[in-house]
């Protein structure tokens, strides 16, 4: 793990570290070759400069954020922001499905929109191959 990550994780109250530390634990096994770092204050894993998983301390427990989430078929998925992004929130650790975020880390790798490069094409969003 990161040492800034790391950092993040330890600056939270004990059931949100405890939740930061499986989550950052689970998405560096499932995503060995991403590249974890603090991006806009907050954990998040990069594959080839692309954004695709990270997480951060909200006021109701924390939220796991994959980017091109919307693509991933995933009922319990909400919605985040204008693109393809979606979330899905824990208050508590075991409240993590590690099969289920296994399943979706894999996702995250097969499935991926361009938000590196979404600047340089004037908003236009695609699809990685």
């Amino acid at each position: 793990m990161h040492h800034d990550i790391k950092a993040y994780n330890a600056q939270q109250l004990p059931t949100d570290a405890a939740i930061c530390d499986t989550l950052a634990d689970e998405i560096d096994h499932h995503l060995p070759d991403a590249e974890g770092r603090i991006w806009h204050r907050h954990p998040v894993w990069f594959l080839a400069g692309n954004p695709i998983v990270g997480y951060s301390k909200l006021k109701d427990g924390v939220r796991l954020l994959f980017w091109s989430g919307r693509s991933f078929e995933e009922e319990r998925f909400r919605e985040e922001g204008g693109f393809m992004a979606a979330e899905i929130r824990y208050e508590h650790p075991e409240q993590i499905d590690k099969v289920d975020l296994a399943r979706w880390l894999d996702k995250a790798r097969r499935i991926q929109w361009d938000y590196r490069n979404i600047v340089k094409r004037k908003g236009r969003l695609e699809r990685l191959k």
